[in-house]
């Protein structure tokens, strides 16, 4: 369960995350928004590459969006901090959203924003699963040297801080 803190709140931005790891990256990953009914997938082989969201039996597919020249960032909703804050000043920015959870990596591969960074501390299970589905759309996710892939398998399952991006 991600999204613990909107979850006590009572707020829809909650999700279950199962993602599976390979060679430490992710090859598959979903989402799935209880409240909603709503859930994304995606795939990440090496020669195929398949991202969906699933609203009841509809199927759309997933796709980031070729960043474009007014750039919108998504920051997470309890855990912005003026790093986040700095970082995005500095990446012209045209707008920021907020968003609680997994959410952002989801919103990232439905093209609804670009930009997604994180200073703060996640864990493995936080990232997985949304990894695999912004891979699976055309995103990435680098340690916030912006070079770096994020992989799993770390000792204690402790992210660093990441950046992640549409296209």
């Amino acid at each position: 369960l991600d999204g613990t803190k909107e979850f006590i709140a009572g707020s829809n931005e909650f999700t279950v995350n199962i993602a599976l790891i390979h060679d430490s990256m992710p090859i598959m990953g979903i989402i799935h928004l209880p409240v909603e009914h709503i859930t994304y997938v995606g795939i990440c082989a090496v020669d195929h590459r398949e991202a969906w969201r699933y609203e009841g039996h509809k199927k759309y597919p997933l796709a980031c969006r070729t960043t474009p020249d007014n750039i919108i960032a998504i920051a997470s909703k309890n855990h912005r901090d003026d790093q986040t804050n700095t970082y995005l000043e500095k990446q012209n920015v045209h707008k920021t959203i907020s968003a609680g959870s997994s959410l952002k990596f989801c919103r990232l591969a439905e093209g609804l924003a670009d930009l997604y960074p994180r200073f703060g501390p996640t864990m493995e299970w936080d990232t997985a699963a949304g990894h695999a589905i912004l891979l699976a759309a055309g995103g990435k996710i680098t340690l916030t040297d912006e070079t770096t892939p994020l992989a799993y398998g770390k000792h204690e399952f402790k992210n660093p801080g990441f950046v992640a991006k549409a296209g």
